[in-house]
């Protein structure tokens, strides 16, 4: 049991440096994407997950794979394409969803064009696919500042973003905060991706931010618990991913996603609020 769950951290430092790095992006992460989720924009976050790689690749294509390039030119897309969908989805005929569904798409393709301009189909992989356990220092203190940044900025505007997810119209009414606050979301969600974008890479960037706070949703009813245990389905599933790619020799990226998906299942079974069990197949003393 030591080699398999506890050996792998105490004797390898990258697997140390990868479970630090899970970590953060579950810290900062998921309770982002539980307001993806309050808000009904669960699919806004992968297609910003991909709208990161055209401004990362071109940082590639310029520097390699420094760190600092690569993020600034990642922000620099993630907040270019946010602004552009809602300018097209303000004055033309598309909603903001098809809007950045076409965005989404042009910017993956973009991206992996850019990639293959100079990289090899290990560098397109590393984009693609991330590689958290060659997280370096440089590179964990970034993740750990977006953390520290994205917390900081939840526990200042936590109530008009709670109150911007479950009635935005009284918020409107009450406060003139929602347009400032919801700003400053999109901020957090770009960032937060690029943190992912690091790790994971730009496929499955998305993956600590969404899975966790879906799974959460069977568990909590208030917004505070969803957020507390969102964090730690997603601090649970890196371990399990890390130790499953360890163990198992698969990727470590997908295998830290696929463990978020055992959650999310396990809770859709499982859950107490809205479960398919505790739904359709109730306890005998409830029947009585």
């Amino acid at each position: 049991m030591y080699d398999v769950f506890i050996g792998p951290f105490v004797e390898f430092e990258f697997m140390r440096r990868a479970l630090v790095g899970a970590i953060a992006l579950s810290l900062g992460g998921a309770p982002v994407g539980v307001f993806l989720m309050l808000r009904r924009m669960s699919l806004m976050g992968d297609a910003m997950a991909h709208a990161i790689l055209p401004g990362a690749a071109a940082g590639y294509l310029l520097f390699g794979l420094a760190l600092v390039p690569m993020t600034m030119g990642g922000i620099a897309a993630g907040f270019a394409v946010a602004l552009t969908a809602g300018l097209v989805a303000r004055f033309t005929m598309l909603k903001e969803d098809a809007s950045l569904a076409a965005f989404y798409l042009i910017s993956l393709a973009l991206g992996v064009i850019i990639v293959s301009m100079r990289g090899s189909n290990v560098d397109l992989f590393r984009v693609l696919f991330g590689s958290v356990l060659a997280l370096d220092d440089p590179t964990l203190y970034l993740l750990a500042g977006i953390t520290t940044v994205t917390l900081v900025a939840l526990a200042l505007l936590w109530r008009p973003l709670v109150l911007d997810s479950v009635d935005p119209g009284f918020l409107r009414s009450v406060s003139r905060s929602g347009a400032p606050s919801h700003l400053v979301f999109l901020g957090l969600v770009v960032l937060n991706l690029v943190a992912g974008f690091h790790a994971l890479g730009t496929l499955l960037a998305v993956g600590l931010m969404m899975l966790p706070a879906i799974a959460a949703r069977f568990w909590g009813r208030d917004v505070t618990s969803l957020a507390a245990i969102a964090v730690g389905f997603g601090i649970a599933s890196g371990y399990a991913g890390l130790v499953l790619s360890y163990n198992m020799e698969t990727p470590s990226g997908p295998s830290i996603v696929l463990m978020a998906g055992v959650v999310y299942l396990v809770s859709l079974v499982f859950g107490p609020h809205g479960g398919l069990v505790p739904t359709y197949w109730p306890a005998r003393h409830r029947e009585a």
